[in-house]
């Protein structure tokens, strides 16, 4: 047992709702990788998607899904306006069923502009919040994620 849950376990009772707290979080930090990541014309989630299909592609659609841990759906929503804007393409596979997912030239290009303003945002909130405070959040979130997963079967998740 770790000495945060030895201490929260018999001196701390934890007050508000867990779920509410990460997601103002969430959106909080959220907000600040948008506006700055948005300066190039991509949302943060289209940055990520962007970002997978440039170190993996060419991809097969249901790897990427597989990769990025969602929908085939989802992705499909997804890869849209990147499809649309030229940024990603889809290419022929070896079979006339099977289609790779791979970036353009100027989807590399937008990828590099991009990462250029996450890290501007990542060094912003680095700077921010103090970078002991980043890296003990890392900890715990990992660590969190690591005890969920770990006891998912519990929570109702497979």
């Amino acid at each position: 047992m770790s000495p945060v849950t030895a201490a929260s376990s018999t001196t701390v009772k934890p007050q508000g709702c867990t779920n509410l707290k990460l997601r103002q979080l969430v959106r909080v930090v959220g907000a600040h990788y948008d506006a700055e990541v948005g300066k190039t014309g991509l949302k943060t989630t289209q940055y990520s998607l962007l970002s997978y299909i440039c170190k993996l592609g060419p991809i097969r659609a249901v790897e990427l899904a597989q990769q990025m841990h969602m929908s085939a759906s989802t992705l499909s929503r997804n890869l849209r306006p990147l499809i649309d804007a030229g940024w990603v393409e889809q290419a022929p596979g070896p079979d006339a069923r099977s289609w790779f997912i791979q970036a353009t030239a100027d989807g590399h290009a937008k990828r590099t502009e991009a990462q250029r303003r996450w890290r501007a945002a990542q060094e912003a909130l680095n700077a921010r919040l103090g970078a002991q405070r980043v890296v003990a959040l890392h900890a715990l979130i990992d660590e969190s994620l690591t005890i969920l997963d770990d006891e998912g079967a519990d929570l109702g998740h497979e």
